[in-house]
């Protein structure tokens, strides 16, 4: 009796492009909780406060999920940092350290703008990393994670719209 498959190593089901999402996304996570954290604590609107606890236990819960993914396929945490490396990935655009004091620096209302706008180019950026990982991603479960963060975060960025317009017109 001959058995099917036998001493035949199971197929890839990932690819360079699941990697790098599930990379460049934990880097991004980290990144959002550097604004995410103070604003849960600082921000004097209760809306922002909200949104961005929100997104520190969500993020939480992806890092979890998406390191086990990288732990499992044998690849490193982190993106290497060789802007070549990203050819075709997309570049992994970064908070800044100077984005970051200006957060620290700002009082009341200013921290609240300042805190909404950069989450606003922050969960953009996150939305193009995932979708690059829905076109060119091969494991299923990473291109189900990567389109769940994009209608999660086009909801996010719609709030974030409804309080950046809010503090605009004064309210």
């Amino acid at each position: 009796m001959i058995l099917a498959g036998c001493g035949s190593a199971p197929a890839e089901q990932h690819n360079s492009t699941d990697v790098m999402f599930l990379q460049m996304s934990l880097e991004y996570i980290a990144q959002g909780d550097r604004v995410a954290e103070p604003s849960a604590q600082r921000a004097g609107d209760a809306r922002v406060r909200v949104l961005t606890a929100e997104l520190h236990e969500q993020w939480a819960r992806e890092s979890t999920q998406m390191r086990g993914w990288l732990g499992d396929w044998k690849q490193p945490v982190e993106a290497d940092p060789d802007t070549g490396v990203h050819a075709g990935h997309g570049d992994l655009h970064s908070l800044r350290a100077s984005d970051i004091a200006e957060l620290t620096a700002a009082k009341g209302d200013d921290f609240d703008r300042t805190a909404v706008n950069m989450l606003l180019g922050h969960l953009h950026n996150v939305v193009q990393v995932a979708r690059m990982e829905a076109t060119g991603g091969r494991d299923p479960r990473a291109k189900a994670l990567a389109e769940a963060m994009t209608a999660t975060r086009q909801e996010q960025i719609r709030r974030l719209l409804t309080l950046q317009a809010a503090a605009t017109m004064g309210s």
